[in-house]
């Protein structure tokens, strides 16, 4: 099965698992967020986001699996679209270090490299110069290729469910050609391979209409990751792991992330001790949050070592 339809299944089999208004209504912003069926007040979304913005996000992300099916699929649009800007007012992405590489010649390249063009130079003489066998030195900037590993283990909605959209829409905003994101809990669900074109929204959405079960298998996530991430030709390959790093199965996560080149890791801040036991034996920057809100805010400080 291919990545894309294997999302596609995975999405379809959770929109069963459907969240009744009577559930919905637990929420005391609910009645005023859908005061009526198949309604959605897009003004009480924004005025919720002013008062208590992981609330909200957690809120339209529950909505997002509503049994009613148009105030899912207003959700959905309203989601897609609300994730990103929230990932936007996070860190702007990193300019990077640049190297100074020969590269072939081009006006504006940079400064011509005589040693490496004097050979076509001495056989032109007074002629006319082959231009394609010059050389130029001029700064490369290194690109940076992210994967998002989010934890979908067990429960999964609310705030867990919100935390892990705003995270796909970071790195989709911070890394947008060159990206994935995989939910693993007992299997690993691509919902956006590293080298396959996906509007950003749809991958926010798809991933809103996952929810969580089963044990964690953190190894083979991480192994996933790695295969992903080789695709890439980027200079620097970062795993981004958002999850509390409780395995709950076999294999070993320490040895899968020997394999990586980066790892980085954001835990929930109330259950983050086995997370920082994990990154101590990796040597992964690690970080925590305590809501969606945060999320952006926090990759940045853990991608940018700062």
């Amino acid at each position: 099965m291919k990545e894309g339809d294997e999302a596609d299944a995975e999405v379809a089999k959770n929109q069963k698992k459907t969240t009744s208004r009577r559930d919905l209504a637990k929420n005391p912003r609910f009645e005023q967020v859908s005061p009526e069926v198949g309604e959605l007040d897009e003004d009480a979304i924004d005025e919720g986001l002013r008062d208590d913005p992981d609330e909200t996000l957690s809120m339209l992300a529950d909505l997002v699996g509503a049994t009613d099916e148009k105030l899912r699929a207003l959700a959905r649009r309203l989601a897609g679209r609300l994730f990103l800007d929230v990932a936007r007012r996070g860190p702007v992405r990193p300019r990077g270090i640049g190297t100074l590489t020969e590269m072939p010649y081009r006006p504006d390249g940079g400064d011509l490299d005589i040693d490496a063009s004097l050979e076509a130079i001495v056989e032109a003489g007074r002629g006319a110069i082959d231009v394609e066998r010059l050389k130029v030195r001029g700064w490369v900037k290194p690109g940076t290729a992210l994967c998002l590993l989010v934890d979908r283990s067990g429960s999964m909605g609310g705030k867990p469910l919100a935390t892990a959209a705003v995270a796909a829409a970071t790195v989709a905003c911070r890394s947008p050609q060159d990206y994935s994101v995989l939910a693993f809990g007992k299997d690993v669900v691509v919902c956006k391979g590293q080298q396959t074109p996906k509007p950003s929204d749809l991958v926010v959405t798809d991933l809103l209409s996952l929810r969580g079960y089963g044990t964690t298998d953190l190894a083979g996530a991480l192994h996933i990751a790695g295969d992903q991430l080789r695709r890439s030709n980027a200079g620097r390959k970062v795993v981004v792991v958002l999850s509390d790093c409780r395995s709950t199965v076999d294999g070993d996560p320490v040895a899968a992330a020997a394999g990586l080149d980066e790892v980085v890791v954001i835990a929930p801040e109330s259950d983050d001790d086995e997370a920082q036991a994990f990154a101590a034996r990796v040597g992964a920057r690690i970080t925590t949050v305590g809501g969606p809100s945060e999320v952006a805010d926090a990759i940045g400080r853990v991608l940018d070592r700062t």
